[in-house]
């Protein structure tokens, strides 16, 4: 017998120019294609209210900014919606949800979804780990740091993030090209190194390139440059450029424009721009902490690097950006291992077993017989 459909709360505090943002959207995209009904609670001002609207998805406009009020206003929408599970994506949220689960007002099944590396404190991942029925990890990386700070163990599950690969696969339009290209300014003969990320280490990267002998164009997509990288900037030897193009929702166009995307982050779950280059065949560099390992096998589906290792990263490129052959085989494997073991529908058909778990351990705390 199939699985009654749900209404389901995602929820975040963040939801502006990140990866996460546009993972979170598209896992209640597909949870609706799947019959459910999904409300997305977020700020009203932010990028992700827009995009949920837009999508068709219920929006729920929600002040983070007071603990109390917040989880007030959550239960409240909890009841008068008959919400049957909540998944919390982000600190302050499942902060209140906690709030709520160990004052005994939230009976219903709470899920919360770990997207990059923990940095919070033991005593909080406790208390958290404790009152959510289920813990999602986007990756093994992300699961083994929780362990290590006291998340219980039975409760976590690693669902690893997936693409929707009929929207990478969408072709840009010519204006998306055109304005791509003329981000990028004049490139000549210069190879094109492409960072899709807010700001992550990539002043490891300016750094490298001073030690590069071939003339590249380094596009930081989705950054401003602060003074550190501005200094770098200035710094670099005349064969190459940097430069810094700010958050856009659509910058798949340059991936096609890119020999090879890098990515020195040290605190990735699952890279959304590392799965977006590899469904695009476009070969990657990443650096070798967080769950970045999770994607890439070394010299088999990419390049692995010392995190905050300058010299390991301008020989790693020099390496690359000599070796077309290499670049091409890297790539074709990424793209091959992305389509058939990251996509968005494993990803959300294995979150769907996630939430009737937290179910049924909600109905077996109740004394019911789970259905």
């Amino acid at each position: 017998m199939p699985h009654a459909p749900l209404t389901v709360l995602q929820l975040t505090h963040q939801g502006d120019g990140a990866g996460s943002t546009q993972s979170i959207l598209n896992l209640g995209q597909h949870l609706q294609h799947r019959g459910h009904r999904v409300l997305l609670g977020c700020r009203a001002e932010s990028l992700l209210a827009r995009m949920a609207r837009d999508a068709g998805i219920g929006h729920v406009p929600l002040d983070f900014s007071r603990l109390e009020r917040l989880a007030a206003r959550l239960a409240d929408v909890i009841a008068r919606e008959r919400v049957d599970v909540l998944n919390s994506h982000a600190t302050l949220d499942r902060r209140a949800l906690t709030w709520l689960r160990w004052r005994a007002r939230l009976p219903q099944a709470f899920v919360v979804t770990r997207r990059t590396m923990p940095r919070t404190s033991p005593l909080e991942l406790f208390a958290v780990g404790h009152a959510a029925d289920r813990t999602i990890a986007v990756s093994s990386a992300v699961a083994r740091a929780l362990r290590r700070r006291l998340h219980p163990g039975g409760r976590l599950r690693v669902v690893p993030n997936g693409i929707d690969v009929a929207r990478v696969d969408a072709p840009p339009t010519g204006d998306e090209i055109a304005a791509a290209r003329a981000a990028l300014g004049e490139v000549g003969d210069r190879t094109v190194i492409l960072v899709v990320a807010r700001r992550k280490d990539q002043d490891v990267v300016l750094r490298a390139l001073a030690q590069l002998s071939r003339p590249v164009v380094l596009a930081c997509v989705g950054l401003e440059p602060d003074a550190e990288l501005a200094a770098l900037t200035a710094a670099l030897p005349s064969r190459h450029r940097a430069v810094f193009i700010p958050f856009t929702e659509r910058p798949l166009a340059y991936y096609r424009l890119a020999t090879l995307v890098a990515l020195p982050s040290r605190i990735e779950g699952l890279s959304q721009a590392l799965l977006e280059a590899m469904a695009l065949g476009v070969p990657v560099v990443a650096s070798d902490a967080g769950g970045n390992p999770d994607l890439i096998t070394p010299d088999a589906t990419g390049v692995l690097v010392p995190p905050r290792d300058a010299e390991a990263w301008a020989a790693t490129l020099a390496r690359l950006l000599d070796d077309a052959p290499t670049l091409a085989r890297l790539g074709g494997a990424g793209r091959e291992l992305v389509r058939r073991s990251f996509t968005l529908e494993r990803t959300v058909e294995r979150t769907e077993e996630v939430y009737r778990e937290a179910l049924e351990r909600r109905a077996l705390l109740r004394g019911e017989r789970p259905r």
